[in-house]
């Protein structure tokens, strides 16, 4: 079994992708970013325990990594909350979508401003 499917990855149309995890998740997370295609959207979250754990991950040119340092008590829940309060607003102009993978909380889904 690979690592994406080990994430249930199966991006439907969306607006942005996010990915978020910790340590943990970085086998998946590489993964994902490995078979996205040039044109994707979105954000990816890592925490890791210390700024000697940050590291380096390939992405598509329109996809940020925000490294999460536990030390410096930056926190991946808050982080994602925040994020995806800006990106899925109520809106009467229309549905936001994000395909979303957090590790550990299961399958990627689909999640909307709806």
């Amino acid at each position: 079994m690979t690592s994406t499917l080990a994430a249930a990855w199966m991006p439907q149309s969306a607006d942005r992708l996010l990915l978020a995890g910790d340590e943990r998740a970085l086998a998946e997370i590489q993964a994902i970013l490995a078979d996205l295609p040039a044109k994707a959207r979105g954000q990816v979250f890592v925490e890791v325990q210390s700024v000697d754990d940050v590291g380096t991950l390939t992405t598509p040119g329109r996809v940020t990594v925000s490294w999460l340092v536990r030390d410096r008590g930056q926190d991946l829940r808050r982080s994602v909350d925040a994020w995806l309060s800006e990106m899925l607003p109520v809106s009467a102009f229309g549905e936001s979508t994000v395909y979303a993978w957090i590790a550990p909380d299961g399958p990627a889904r689909l999640l909307s401003s709806d």
